[in-house]
Formats: C-alpha cells, sequence, structure tokens
C-alpha cells in the first residue's frame, strides 16, 4: 500500500519577511537564519516558517533552534543534512501577518510601514517608505520620491502621526532635508 500523499498548503497571502537564511549551520541540515526582528528569537515564536525565493514559498516546521551571538540556528523538518540546508541559503524566512499578535498602542510592525506616503506638516509629499534602518539609537524611515531619498529618523518630535487607514505618515520635516 503507497502512503497517501500529503496535500500541498496554501500558501498565506499576507507573509511578512522576517529574516534570511544565511547558510548552513552543523553537518546535520540545520540553517543559520539572520532575523530582521527587534528580538531575533521571537522568530522562535512561530512554529512554522515559509522560505521563499522570486514568489515561490514552501511551509517547514521549525524541530528544534538555538540563539547564538549574532544569528539563529534551526532545525527544519524534512532538512536533514549540509546540503539541503545550504541550498536554502539566500531564501527569505516569513510569517503570516495573521498570526502576529498585534502591536502595542503607538507601535507598529515594520511591515505596516513599508508603502505609507510620507507627508510634512505644510502638506508636501515626502514620498513613500521603502525600507526601515535600525541604527541603534533609533529606527529610520527610508523614503523614496522619485531619485530622490531621504531618510527620516522615526521618533516622537519628528513623526507626528501614523494613520494605516488613510495609509499617510506626517511628519515634522522639511523637502530640503
Amino acid at each position: 500500500m503507497k502512503p497517501a500523499k500529503q496535500q500541498p498548503i496554501a500558501v498565506p497571502d499576507d507573509l511578512v519577511p522576517m529574516g534570511f537564511v544565511a547558510g548552513a549551520f552543523g553537518i546535520r541540515g540545520w540553517v543559520k537564519v539572520v532575523a530582521d526582528t527587534e528580538f531575533a528569537e521571537s522568530l522562535f515564536d512561530y512554529p512554522i516558517w515559509w522560505l521563499g525565493r522570486n514568489g515561490q514559498w514552501r511551509a517547514y516546521k521549525v524541530v528544534d533552534s538555538s540563539v547564538q551571538p549574532k544569528n539563529l540556528n534551526a532545525q527544519l523538518e524534512g532538512v536533514s543534512d549540509r546540503d539541503v540546508a545550504a541550498a536554502l541559503k539566500g531564501m527569505t524566512v516569513a510569517v503570516p501577518r495573521s498570526e502576529m499578535p498585534p502591536a502595542a498602542e503607538g507601535e507598529y510592525y515594520w511591515a505596516d510601514l513599508i508603502g505609507l506616503e510620507v507627508v510634512n506638516l505644510q502638506g508636501e509629499k515626502l514620498g513613500k517608505v521603502q525600507k526601515l534602518l535600525s541604527t541603534g539609537a533609533n529606527d529610520v524611515l527610508v523614503v523614496q520620491d522619485g531619485e530622490t531619498e531621504r531618510l527620516i529618523p522615526f521618533v516622537g518630535p519628528i513623526i507626528a502621526e501614523v494613520d494605516q487607514g488613510t495609509g499617510v505618515i506626517q511628519a515634522d520635516w522639511g523637502l530640503d532635508y
């Protein structure tokens, strides 16, 4: 008797990138992961990771894990040797947004800020948030408007309002800064 074929899991439409596979770790199929989260080990709160590249995603159950000073290590179900783990290098690690806890009042997930329009207090459009950077002192919005790139500190005195409903961030920032 043939074993039942496992049904493919539908790819969630709300995947949020949380990091990437930096390479293999050890000889037993573990992967080294660089997390792009405030607390790297929080990625282990999600028992299923979606690994993907070029829009192609696959679910992996996290079987075991460890935290290192600069990265995370994880053993993924079905990845049993170094060669298979090495083939995952460069893949994005994502989790469904619907599985993430709600952000606290006045806090935002970076993924929720990307794509929002930034407008200054004078009503001038500064561009759209392309990504965020963590500088250690504070987070910085990378805002693109055509050829112009602006780095705007994401701190209280500069960010007047974030309205996710309208998709607008209001900032005390000049066009010529």
